[in-house]
């Protein structure tokens, strides 16, 4: 039921889908003198005593969730680095949701202007998305993930019993990142998805896996071929733009994936209003979000905040704001200028 999957960017390394990854670490890091384990206080309990070799362990303990991705706990991970006499042979490891192996790639990106890291992620987003590719990064005050750097890891490491230990909401906010997958390249994931309800798929393992591993390909496709983000990588944004601006709006208080969730129920009205995608596709947008439990609308909508919020997108191109579409579900397009109105429709829709 494992899976290895090889991405090639900057540099060729697996993405291990089903493994042991305490197995996997320890004869990674047995060759390393130090290794830092970038992770949570509630995670490192769960850890437990992690041991490969002769090498060094040291647990930087952060925030979790976005209160983790500051530049405060990227200037406090550089210290502990320094200060433990980190060189450029040894590892850093980051082990938590997205936020977590997002600031560890970064923090490994920048000390000693690169350092090696290995990504385990231990929710369904992270696995799926955030901890492939590697994008690192942290947000600012005026936005997310507005600072960091392209920096791959080294493994990727998905062991799939840490899903047993999240809760419906973080599993189902995970399953966004993947029904992504599913409307810009692989349509098999939504007719696995499609005729499911949140608890008979949690219990169906091998269909979890199989879910993980597709969304997995789709992502090291993607960026094996546009590692920087000159193009095509930006598919991997389809309802970011709209989700982004929800997600800040909302002070980070909302799953990720759930305000991804939000970004393509607005993209979904949008294409619609533009006839670009018929009322079919639309409307299966709609269904297979809530037929998993994900939202659909956001309440607290402010629209003048949210379009200003969504101009600090990074597809954006000066004044212009750009958005990932699909014409077909497998097949991807981009739009730009939308007049306001079709954009207030669309926004209507999904803010009530």
């Amino acid at each position: 039921m494992s899976a290895v999957i090889s991405v090639s960017d900057e540099q060729k390394y697996d993405v291990l889908v089903g493994c042991n990854w305490r197995d996997e670490l320890s004869a990674r890091a047995s060759e390393r003198t130090r290794c830092a384990i970038v992770t949570t206080e509630s995670m490192k309990i769960a850890l437990g005593n992690i041991e490969a070799g002769d090498c060094e362990f040291l647990y930087c303990i952060i925030p979790d969730g976005e209160e983790g991705k500051s530049p405060d706990v990227l200037l406090r991970l550089w210290n502990w680095f320094a200060a433990a006499g980190f060189a450029r042979t040894d590892l850093v490891v980051g082990i938590g949701g997205g936020a977590i192996t997002d600031i560890a790639g970064f923090a490994a990106a920048t000390y000693l202007r690169g350092i090696d890291w290995i990504a385990i992620p231990t929710s369904v987003a992270g696995s799926v998305d955030a901890a492939i590719g590697g994008k690192t990064g942290a947000n600012l005050d005026y936005g997310k993930n507005l600072v960091g750097s392209f920096h791959s890891p080294r493994a990727v490491l998905i062991d799939h019993s840490w899903f047993a230990t999240l809760s419906d909401r973080d599993f189902a906010a995970g399953l966004a990142e993947v029904i992504k997958c599913g409307f810009i390249r692989d349509a098999q994931i939504l007719q696995l998805i499609r005729s499911k309800d949140l608890q008979s798929l949690r219990s169906d393992e091998a269909l979890v896996l199989e879910l993980i591993k597709r969304a997995v390909q789709v992502k090291a496709d993607v960026v094996s071929g546009d590692f920087k983000e000159s193009f095509d990588r930006e598919i991997l944004n389809y309802g970011h733009t709209f989700g982004h601006a929800v997600e800040k709006h909302a002070k980070y208080s909302m799953r990720h994936g759930e305000c991804v969730a939000i970004g393509m129920a607005f993209i979904a009205h949008l294409q619609s209003e533009l006839g670009l995608i018929t009322d079919e596709v639309r409307d299966l947008h709609l269904s297979i979000l809530t037929g998993i439990n994900l939202p659909i609308t956001y309440s607290a909508g402010d629209w003048p905040e949210l379009r200003a919020l969504m101009s600090m997108d990074k597809k954006s191109r000066g004044n212009s704001l750009r958005f990932v579409t699909i014409t077909e579900i497998g097949k991807t397009d981009r739009i730009a200028d939308v007049a306001q109105g079709h954009l207030v429709s669309a926004y209507e829709k999904v803010c009530t």
